[in-house]
């Protein structure tokens, strides 16, 4: 490496929050950004380890040491370049990734791990402001022809590889506008969406096709396009929630999370919430979030920045330790207290507890009666309690994709958790041109592993259609 002491003479820094009072005011992201010297700083802490575990850590293999000696070295073009050859959208994993890869640092074993995450973000940052990210451009064409259904970040990665393979690729989205989850989840706090847009302009201008509104399985069908393509991916993602069957649980009040969080990222957007929807506000309400997870964290923040009363979150498994033991969960991902920038913003958190019913009045909920459960999930005697709530907002996870249209029509085999059936060799389904890659193969998951199926998934689909095995993985 460039600066072999590099991790004994520099402190790990990250990059900051705005603080909570200015941030809560608004959907803005609130991440500010290291200084180009101590972004070089940070990536000089990277030590020649021998065995760089991060890549395994990363599961788009990101050759993550490389990249740091370039930065290092003042060649962040070079560092994108790299950078670029392994992950299509930084940008996206560089913002919401929880990085795994750090929790693999050979560091992180008896200090801090180096910032991966934070020396992303700055490389294609940078590579974007300065105008180094452009369309590419491929002049020879397949002849072949594949339909892409779902815009998703699994979705997008398969469609940009196969387009620039030379295939003329078709992505139909069911939305107004492409990202999945990303545009449609993640709240602007976390991620702005003209992160996305960006991206999608590179894309339409690498020649890739977007048909917006299209809900294959219902405005067209599948037949249609397999008569028309000559390979089909699904990626369409993983939209069935794990509901919560209690008594109240009809209330009005009671909304799974995936149907408030997309309402406010359409106001922010200025997309609009259709008047035919229920309109879902967290403003002057007691709000309680079932689910300790990613989605119950954006649940929170909105609700905060609605303005709620108050907000608490519930979760059911018990709570983890606040330091993991090393040499046990090394490189592994460890469980442990993790606070969420949304959670240290006004939330309360209570762990090992279990939803009994819903409380309303005149149809509307009022409050939730809880008990609390030993590590088998049994109630323990005594234990129960009840919460004042306007709003309950169910954030515990999907079962598996939507089975009914697309999924039902196309006749593919499903697995036992019933997600389309397809291993990780060829991502081919049971169906003869069929492939699908994703959350809607794999169950919900990380943008990052989206991204890496979605990339291995084209490389099967241009193998299937040309016979080569030219493409990265």
């Amino acid at each position: 490496m460039g600066k072999p002491t590099g991790f004994m003479d520099i402190e790990k820094i990250e990059r900051g929050y705005k603080p909570v009072s200015e941030r809560i005011t608004n959907y803005k992201e609130f991440v500010i950004p290291l200084s180009k010297e101590e972004t070089i700083g940070q990536a000089a802490r990277c030590m020649d380890c021998g065995v760089p575990y991060c890549h395994n850590g990363c599961p788009v293999n990101n050759q993550i040491p490389d990249w740091n000696d370039l930065v290092y070295s003042n060649d962040w073009k070079n560092a994108l370049e790299n950078l670029h050859s392994t992950n299509n959208f930084p940008e996206f994993t560089g913002r919401i990734c929880p990085a795994p890869c750090e929790a693999a640092c050979t560091l992180n074993l008896y200090e801090e791990p180096v910032s991966i995450k934070t020396i992303e973000c700055a490389i294609i940052d940078r590579g974007f402001e300065e105008g180094w990210i452009k369309p590419k451009i491929i002049n020879i064409k397949s002849g072949k022809k594949v339909a892409i259904i779902g815009a998703g970040p699994a979705g997008l990665a398969c469609a940009q590889q196969l387009t620039r393979a030379g295939h003329e690729v078709t992505v139909y989205e069911k939305n107004n506008k492409a990202g999945g989850l990303l545009r449609y989840g993640i709240p602007d706090f976390k991620m702005e969406k003209h992160v996305i847009d960006r991206r999608i302009n590179q894309l339409e201008g690498e020649g890739t096709i977007f048909k917006y509104g299209v809900n294959v399985g219902v405005d067209i069908s599948i037949d249609e396009l397999e008569n028309k393509y000559d390979a089909i991916v699904l990626s369409g993602g993983s939209e069935h929630p794990r509901d919560l069957p209690v008594e109240g649980r009809d209330l009005d009040g009671v909304h799974f999370a995936m149907e408030f969080l997309p309402q406010q990222n359409k106001r922010v957007s200025n997309e609009g919430v259709p008047s035919s929807t229920k309109e879902i506000l967290a403003t002057n309400k007691n709000v309680v979030v079932i689910g300790g997870g990613d989605t119950g964290s954006d649940c929170i923040g909105t609700s905060i920045r609605q303005g709620a009363e108050s907000v608490t979150q519930l979760e059911i498994m018990p709570i983890p330790p606040e330091q993991e033991n090393k040499s046990l969960t090394w490189p592994n991902w460890p469980l442990k207290l993790r606070t969420s920038s949304s959670q240290s913003e006004g939330a309360l958190r209570d762990f090992s507890v279990m939803t009994k019913s819903v409380s309303g009045e005149n149809g509307k909920v009022t409050g939730i009666n809880c008990v609390k459960v030993d590590e088998k999930m049994k109630p323990i005697p005594k234990t129960e309690f009840s919460l004042k709530a306007d709003l309950i907002l169910l954030a515990m996870g999907f079962v598996h994709p939507i089975h009914e249209g697309l999924i039902e029509h196309s006749k593919t085999e499903l697995d036992e958790r019933g997600n389309v059936k397809a291993n990780t060799e060829d991502y081919k389904t049971s169906a003869s041109k069929i492939f699908t890659a994703g959350d809607m193969r794999r169950g919900q998951s990380l943008v990052v592993w989206a991204i890496r199926e979605g990339r291995q998934c084209a490389s099967s689909v241009d193998h299937f259609l040309t016979g080569r095995r030219n493409l990265p993985v």
